[in-house]
């Protein structure tokens, strides 16, 4: 046997790639699981974890939308129907109170102390000149008339004011006349006649014009007290 023969052989790579000290090679083993993850993942079309599919941050699984923006519509539709309604209850409160204090006042003994509304002054023809004292009316009304009874002190370019302002003048008061009924005083506690320096007139209009029984105490000559009648008749 010559030294050639004697000399042991090569070992040979076997032919799948297997080492005979692991059983599988770095090449094989690394080139498949790289080759199996990446196809994998392309073919099922996942993506990388950590990243979303495309759509807006905040979005519910499935496109829905978001709980707080459901809330916050549910919360405008209530108010949308809630505030309305309130005005309107608020508005019928109001509307309530204001008919029950005008029927109080149309249904109260006794004068009230100040001067009507701008309203009754003018449905009555009632003018009461400026910085007058002691000032205080009574309403009633009733399905055949309605009077405003009204009382105040004034000075006597006041009075010819008044007068004037109603259309006519103090040349139409009679002196010792009370034009003001026993009745009528009773209403509102006006005490009428007796010693006192009176004088009245009733100045008629045609209707639906108010109809005035004017009488004035003029025992203080320079602050002469007014008293009215006036009737409305339809």
């Amino acid at each position: 046997m010559t030294a050639a023969e004697q000399r042991p052989a090569a070992p040979t790579a076997p032919a799948n790639g297997t080492s005979a000290a692991n059983g599988t090679s770095a090449a094989n083993g690394t080139a498949a699981a790289s080759a199996n993850g990446t196809s994998a993942a392309s073919a099922n079309g996942a993506s990388p974890p950590g990243r979303g599919s495309g759509g807006d941050v905040g979005e519910r699984p499935g496109g829905g939308r978001p709980r707080s923006r459901r809330w916050l519509k549910a919360v405008v539709v209530f108010l949308l129907i809630t505030i309305p309604a309130g005005y309107m209850v608020i508005s019928a409160v109001q509307s309530r109170d204001s008919g029950e204090d005008k029927q109080e006042n149309a249904s109260a003994t006794g004068l009230t102390t100040g001067w009507p509304s701008k309203v009754q002054r003018r449905i009555y023809d009632v003018w009461i000149p400026g910085y007058s004292d002691d000032v205080a009316f009574y309403e009633t009304n009733s399905w055949k008339t309605s009077s405003l009874y009204v009382q105040f002190i004034t000075s006597t370019e006041g009075l010819d004011r008044f007068l004037v302002r109603l259309g006519t003048d103090r040349a139409a008061l009679e002196n010792g006349r009370v034009t003001i009924d026993a009745d009528d005083a009773k209403k509102v506690g006006w005490r009428i006649g007796g010693d006192q320096d009176w004088a009245g007139m009733v100045f008629k209009q045609k209707r639906p014009q108010p109809e005035l029984d004017i009488t004035v105490d003029f025992d203080n000559k320079r602050h002469p007290k007014v008293y009215v009648v006036s009737t409305v008749t339809p």
